[in-house]
């Protein structure tokens, strides 16, 4: 029967704990699919050209209702 990694890591000390937990990212962080760089500039322009988009909508929205409050209140 084998321990999982909680059990053995309660057995261990703090300085043991920190390294299994290095190891551990460091092994987690090479399963990651790292974009290419044409990708990431791609994924940037996205989010930018969306980010302005949405700051634009909110914009004229919150125009309207301000205007509208205006003509309704005063």
């Amino acid at each position: 029967m084998t321990e999982s990694t909680e059990q053995v890591a309660e057995k261990l000390g703090l300085f043991a704990r920190v390294g299994l937990f290095y190891r551990q990212v460091v092994s987690e962080l090479t399963k990651v699919v790292w974009p290419t760089r044409k990708q990431l500039s791609t994924y940037t322009a996205v989010v930018l050209v969306f980010v302005t988009f949405i700051i634009a909508v909110v914009s004229i929205f919150d125009l309207v209702i301000t205007k509208l409050v205006f003509w309704v209140f005063g």
